[in-house]
């Protein structure tokens, strides 16, 4: 009887394994239903691959190429002809000539370096986290690979969303020259604010704050002049 039962079980075994086998080997045979047809037209007009099997040769952009579309685009332009005005107004107050020697931080793509270059002056340098080249290199704003006295101007629109304002201020005054000056655009604020955002320049004098409209936004222009060498 005991003969019986073991003989029945080996069967059992046998035949699990038989199934198992197939099994597996239908597996890899058959194609997953979430694949796509392997014929070339079948992708022609598809953006993004429909599942992890279609593996279809898609053409890669350049960055450059990238760039120039989205420079082309007219909320690009757009923020460039805010940022022109915004440094025509420096001109006036003649704290811009065309020769100087511009430092942009935290330039985004570029728009407040080609503006610069549009209205004039030619010799700016714009660093970002990301490089977006030509116009932007990459940098980090809290340590700036330049040394110090280099610019005359230093100018950013974002100060107010820098991580550490104390040592983003700090590296932008020891890279700009004594007589030279720090502009930052910051969230529109009162006097009381813009002194506050002043007293992180360490080693410059406050000129002055203004309300304006840059790129649609209510913000704030804050002026200082480097008075103390680093």
């Amino acid at each position: 009887m005991e003969r019986h039962i073991q003989a029945f079980l080996n069967k059992l075994s046998y035949a699990s394994i038989t199934i198992a086998t197939l099994t597996l080997l239908l597996l890899f045979l058959h194609t997953p239903d979430t694949c796509l047809p392997s014929t070339p037209t079948s992708h022609f007009h598809q953006k993004f691959p429909k599942s992890t099997c279609d593996a279809t040769h898609r053409p890669f952009t350049s960055l450059h190429k990238r760039n120039r579309r989205l420079r082309s685009t007219k909320s690009f332009q757009s923020a460039v002809a805010s940022f022109a005005s915004l440094f025509s107004s420096l001109q006036n107050l003649t704290l811009l000539p065309n020769h100087s020697r511009v430092l942009c931080l935290s330039a985004g793509a570029g728009q407040p370096v080609l503006a610069l270059n549009q209205i004039g002056v030619d010799d700016v340098t714009g660093v970002e986290l990301v490089d977006s080249p030509p116009l932007v290199s990459r940098a980090d704003p809290h340590n700036l690979p330049f040394f110090d006295n280099v610019f005359d101007l230093g100018f950013s629109a974002h100060f107010d969303q820098a991580l550490f304002p104390s040592r983003y201020a700090a590296e932008m005054e020891r890279t700009v020259r004594v007589g030279g000056v720090c502009v930052v655009v910051v969230e529109e604020c009162g006097d009381g604010e813009a002194g506050e955002v002043a007293k992180l320049f360490a080693r410059s004098r406050f000129v002055g704050a203004k309300n304006i409209t840059l790129t649609g936004s209510r913000m704030t222009r804050i002026i200082m002049k480097i008075t103390v060498p680093p």
